[in-house]
């Protein structure tokens, strides 16, 4: 597989120069690209590799000097950090997972099967499934009974999508990524120390040790298009309504999605991030790393998070939030540079007091 300058530039709207007739089979770090590859040097820094490489081409940022480089030909684009989504797509070798249903598989009967869809060994379609036109399920996958997915799915190695789930359109799962488990609710027969400190704030009253009795989870999970999940990621499903994904949501590795919860369009939602129970998320949100929201929270349109931050209570759209327990950032951080000076302030007090003392020995 390989691409001619002019080709590549025409895919991502960018501009071409040079020998744009010269052929390219692979990305490379500039120091590490041989003379077929296309070095990606899209800034003055990066560029900086480019003498202890063998590329012949480029992708460049706007302005750079492409001849002064050293370079046969370059790619150039307003945005080369953006165009990096197009180029990937059309330089990913794919899975090798081939095409068609392999014999190892196992599709019930009633299952809809789409047009050109692929099926991997080891794969089992459930009854009265659905797989949309042009999807991929790959190696030891799982689709349980009556679950839909959408057309041009792309399904990596052990995905599991429960029973009655719903997904859209392009869905793309990574390994161990787990859609439709049941939600984490159990509840004793009379009130928990858990419930008596939700109210109390710390205090467990008389409650004495119960065991606890499972509830159901009588919900589904619904996804719509473009949405992405991480690899050993999991959304639970709902108790009684369905946990709700929306639009181009994005979410990275080991990322919990608990029961009941609602997310809007176009959310990032990074690694290890755990949504408890019932808490809605807004549209456009994007929580970094490590962050956790409570149960039964209310997050805006357009919140950010950063990483490893504890939300404890509602967030109007727009803000900006740090920390434990989750405070708007720029709080966040003049508390922490006030912390920092807090050694300097008590070595300062206990130098006044010993002056104050040896100033009322004196007297």
């Amino acid at each position: 597989m390989s691409y001619t300058i002019k080709e590549i530039a025409a895919a991502l709207g960018a501009e071409a120069f040079g020998a744009v007739d010269l052929q390219v089979s692979g990305v490379a770090e500039p120091a590490m690209a041989g003379p077929d590859d296309l070095a990606l040097a899209m800034s003055p820094k990066y560029a900086e590799g480019l003498p202890q490489g063998q590329a012949c081409a480029a992708m460049l940022w706007a302005g750079a000097d492409w001849q002064g480089l050293g370079l046969q030909a370059a790619i150039v684009a307003p945005r080369p950090r953006y165009a990096m989504s197009g180029l990937s797509a059309m330089m990913d070798p794919g899975e090798g997972f081939g095409i068609g249903i392999h014999p190892s598989a196992v599709v019930d009967p009633l299952a809809l099967i789409g047009a050109d869809v692929t099926i991997g060994a080891l794969a089992v379609i459930g009854p009265r499934a659905q797989i949309g036109a042009g999807s991929v399920i790959g190696p030891q996958c799982y689709i349980g009974a009556d679950a839909i997915l959408g057309d041009g799915a792309f399904l990596r190695e052990g995905v599991r999508l429960a029973a009655r789930v719903r997904i859209g359109a392009r869905f793309f799962a990574h390994p161990g990524a787990v859609v439709g488990a049941d939600g984490f609710s159990f509840v004793t027969p009379e009130a928990s120390g858990v419930e008596n400190v939700r109210q109390t704030l710390g205090d467990q009253g008389d409650a004495a040790p119960q065991s606890w009795a499972r509830i159901h989870s009588l919900g589904s999970v619904r996804i719509g298009d473009d949405v992405e999940l991480g690899a050993n990621s999991c959304i639970d499903r709902g108790t009684v309504r369905d946990t709700q994904i929306g639009d181009r949501v994005k979410f990275d590795n080991l990322v919990h999605i608990g029961h009941n919860v609602r997310i809007g369009n176009d959310c990032l939602i990074c690694g290890q991030v755990g949504i408890a129970g019932s808490t809605v998320v807004g549209n456009n949100v994007v929580l970094a790393g490590q962050t956790g929201l409570s149960d039964n929270l209310t997050i805006g349109d357009n919140v950010i998070t950063g990483g490893a931050t504890k939300v404890m209570s509602n967030v109007p759209a727009g803000r900006v939030m740090l920390g434990y327990p989750a405070v708007k950032m720029e709080n966040h951080i003049e508390s922490y540079k006030a912390l920092r000076r807090l050694p300097r302030l008590f070595r300062d007090v206990a130098a006044l007091q010993k002056s104050v003392f040896k100033t009322e020995e004196s007297d």
